[in-house]
């Protein structure tokens, strides 16, 4: 009888995927080794068809620029990426991605890693009518991805960015030279794909401007998903259910301003005899439920998930709503630590202050205090729900 691999990539592995990420609150910055050690502990967990990670802190001699990562697959969509991006935005500062040669990632299916620090042209954001910058370049993203064949934009937001590859992510860390690098959050995956392929750009983080998330799990709902982003112009390019959360963040929190904590509320919101059962206690609340439930139907995520994402002043864990994906939050001072297992807290921090698994649907919120980086606005509120379960680091 054959004796199935781990990595055996016909192979279903429902649980698969492995997530780590820490944070320091007080903007400390370190480097990339320990999250590299830790996503690395996880190996199992993946099968050598995608890694990736977000580093937030990263360029600060470009932190006014929007840093966009690209891949092209040919000559011709870097040249006419470039068209594009000239037309469009002031250009501060352009070159390849460093990388180097490592054996888990096969260079021979690479494209061409590219980066570009850039600005809108004034002129250029008047005329498009768009009411920020940040808009301006969610449309050029979309505008890239969607139309010019061979080119893609994966990480788009200031003083931050995601390197992703197919490959174990242990590896893909050290084909970007991560430990090169300091960052006050990090996120880190490694993946398993189940029912979509693994190529370059279907490997986590998916991102959008500030946004980052990296995932285990299925999402059910991808298709009702899907359509709901089309209706605010969003387009799903990279072939990987995971890429509508990293725009449902961006729509609920930047583009339609809802506090974090409503936000979390509509992709993982209380099920619908759960909200009956609040009535009684507190109706105000129950209420509120029904309305996010129903305004926003098309934004519900559904399906077993864990997710860590990050922006500029913060970092959430949550799991689905009946936890059917592992998450482990641990705390050691001004840092906090998320993995899918203990085992890969404690490569990052051999002894925590303390360390729990947090409940279905209850997120774990770590934000940077208010003192930090005050340079980096505050521009996601939050609100007291009481009885939605937030646990956030002290």
């Amino acid at each position: 009888m054959h004796e199935q691999s781990p990595y055996d990539r016909t192979q279903r592995n429902i649980s698969g995927c492995g997530l780590s990420a820490l944070m320091s609150r007080r903007g400390n910055l370190v480097n990339g080794e320990s999250i590299i050690r830790s996503i690395g502990l996880l190996h199992e967990r993946g099968n050598g068809l995608g890694g990736g990670f977000a580093v937030y802190g990263c360029y600060p001699q470009y932190a006014d620029q929007f840093a966009l990562h690209l891949m092209y697959y040919n000559s011709r969509a870097k040249e006419e990426t470039e068209r594009f991006l000239d037309e469009r935005f002031e250009l501060a500062h352009e070159e390849t991605i460093p990388t180097r040669a490592v054996p888990g990632v096969d260079p021979s299916n690479a494209p061409l890693l590219w980066r570009y620090f850039v600005t809108p042209k004034p002129l250029r954001l008047a005329e498009s009518m768009m009411p920020t910058a940040e808009e301006f370049m969610l449309r050029a993203v979309m505008d890239v991805n969607a139309r010019i064949d061979g080119a893609y934009v994966f990480s788009s937001g200031k003083n931050m960015g995601a390197f992703k590859a197919v490959g174990s992510a242990k590896d893909v860390g050290r084909f970007y030279r991560l430990e090169e690098y300091q960052g006050y959050i990090w996120l880190a995956h490694d993946r398993f794909p189940t029912n979509t392929p693994g190529w370059w750009g279907g490997a986590h983080p998916f991102t959008m401007l500030d946004f980052a998330v990296v995932h285990n799990g299925e999402i059910s709902s991808y298709g009702i998903n899907k359509r709901y982003l089309e209706q605010f112009g969003y387009q799903c390019t990279l072939r990987t259910d995971t890429e509508v959360i990293a725009y449902l963040l961006d729509l609920l929190l930047r583009r339609h301003h809802l506090p974090l904590d409503i936000a979390i509320a509509v992709v993982a919101a209380p099920f619908w005899k759960d909200i009956d059962a609040m009535e009684a206690q507190d109706p105000e609340l129950a209420e509120l439920y029904r309305t996010l439930r129903s305004v926003y139907a098309g934004a519900l995520v559904n399906g077993p998930f864990a997710i860590a994402f990050g922006y500029s002043r913060g970092m959430v864990g949550l799991n689905d709503r009946i936890k059917l994906r592992p998450l482990v939050a641990a705390e050691k001072d001004d840092f906090i630590f998320l993995s899918s297992e203990e085992s890969g807290i404690l490569e990052m921090c051999a002894d925590p202050d303390t360390i729990w698994s947090p409940r279905g649907g209850e997120p774990i919120i770590a934000e940077l205090e208010p003192d930090v980086f005050p340079d980096i606005p505050q521009t996601i509120a939050r609100v007291d729900l009481a009885g939605v379960g937030v646990r956030a680091a002290r």
